[in-house]
Order: structure tokens, then C-alpha cells, then sequence
């Protein structure tokens, strides 16, 4: 899933940043409302984090304003020094659906951002559950056929993708932009790489493979439904 951040504080947001992408998230990082705007109504993004007090002539409160008018459904926390009653019915109405203020404890706020991606109109089945093998989004575990298996984050993103779409191809462009991060300028070959360990982790001796390759289109989940 892909993570907006606006945070003009740099060390505030690399630490958001860094956070996020090693709880498996992709993360889009701003330093001001206008860019993240821009982000927010122009790539698919599944929650967002918003400062309120964000340079330039668009702020938090207005990014999310005028989010709230084209997604009423995506996830969004507001960050703040701004404490007061005040500011928070400000902040929760021009359309946020979370609060908090700084500073902040790392694990809560991970824990808010986990609380709202359930809560999410977006969110499906808590477990996904496709040829044997079993996905929950919530504690990012996987198994097959019973026997734990242990990903990376990113590779977790790739197979929640497949799962997500069972039967259907999913081309590199799909992959990278849902688990790479939204300035990735590589080559789809680390796709192709990804998918590469995905296989080797989730075939065991005696299992069949359950991710086929489609030259020339992408990649799908055998034994879902086409």
C-alpha cells in the first residue's frame, strides 16, 4: 500500500519515511501542500499524512479539503504542534479522519495508520486466502499450506497485489506502482527480480509453483479465478 506524507520538518519526515517503508508500506514524501496535492489527485494513494502547518500558499487543512472532495474514501491523519480544541475540530472538519499531535510515539502513529487502512471503505477480506496460501494485511504474515513463510516487505507487497487480483495479469507497471515508491526511475526488471525470490520462497519441495509468468504482459496467481 502506498503512503502520502506532506511534512516540511526534515528529520520529521525522514523518520516518517523510513518508519513506513520498513513497515512495509511504499512512501510518496512531500515538503509542501502543493506537490502533495498534486500527488494525491494525480497517483493512486491508499492513506495520507498530512502536516498542517505546510509552507507555501496550500496547507495541510486545505490539501485535505480539497482531497476530501474528489476521495471521500481515502484514509487521512493529520500531524500538528496545533493542540487546542480548536485546531483539531478544524483539522477534523474540513475532512481528516485522524488526529495526532507532536510529538508523537512512532508506534502510535503506526498503529493509527494501521487502524485506518482497516477501517477503509478500500479494505477487503482481513485474510486473503488463494492456492493454498493464506496473506493478512493486518500483521503482514503468510503462510502455505500452513508452514510460515517469511518475506520482505516489498516482496509481501508483490504477492498482496497477485492475491488481490487472483487469475488476473498483473503487468510490471502494476507491481511498481503499487510496492515501489512513487519517484522509483529504475527498469521493470526489478520486478522480475522480486517475482524471481518471491517463487523460491513460496515453492516448497513437492508444491507446485503458483506464480505464472505471461511473456510479454506480466504475471498472475494460478488457481484463482480467471
Amino acid at each position: 500500500m502506498r503512503v502520502l506524507v506532506a511534512e516540511d520538518d526534515e528529520r520529521i519526515r525522514s523518520l516518517l519515511e523510513r518508519a513506513l517503508r520498513e513497515s512495509g508500506y511504499s512512501v510518496d514524501a512531500h515538503e509542501d501542500g502543493e506537490s502533495a496535492l498534486f500527488a494525491a489527485e494525480t497517483e493512486t494513494v491508499d492513506l495520507l499524512i498530512l502536516d498542517i502547518m505546510l509552507p507555501g500558499a496550500i496547507n495541510g487543512v486545505e490539501v485535505c479539503r480539497r482531497v476530501r472532495e474528489t476521495n471521500p474514501s481515502v484514509p487521512i491523519l493529520l500531524l500538528t504542534a496545533l493542540s487546542t480544541p480548536r485546531h483539531r475540530v478544524a483539522g477534523l472538519d474540513s475532512g481528516a479522519d485522524d488526529y495526532l499531535t507532536k510529538p508523537f510515539h512512532l508506534p502510535e502513529l503506526l498503529a493509527r495508520v494501521r487502524a485506518l487502512l482497516r477501517r477503509s471503505p478500500l479494505a477487503v477480506t482481513p485474510v486473503l486466502s488463494v492456492a493454498g496460501i493464506e496473506l493478512d494485511p493486518a500483521t503482514h504474515t503468510v503462510a502455505r499450506d500452513g508452514n510460515a513463510i517469511d518475506l520482505t516487505a516489498r516482496e509481501f507487497a508483490v504477492l498482496e497485489l497477485l492475491m488481490r487480483n487472483p487469475g488476473r495479469i498483473v503487468s510490471a507497471t502494476e507491481f511498481i506502482d503499487h510496492a515501489w515508491d512513487a519517484n522509483y526511475d529504475g527498469y521493470s526488471n526489478v520486478v522480475a527480480s522480486t517475482i524471481r525470490h518471491l517463487r523460491g520462497k513460496l515453492t516448497l519441495p513437492g508444491q507446485p509453483e503458483v506464480i505464472e509468468t505471461v511473456r510479454g504482459r506480466g504475471y498472475r496467481l494460478i488457481g484463482g479465478e480467471a
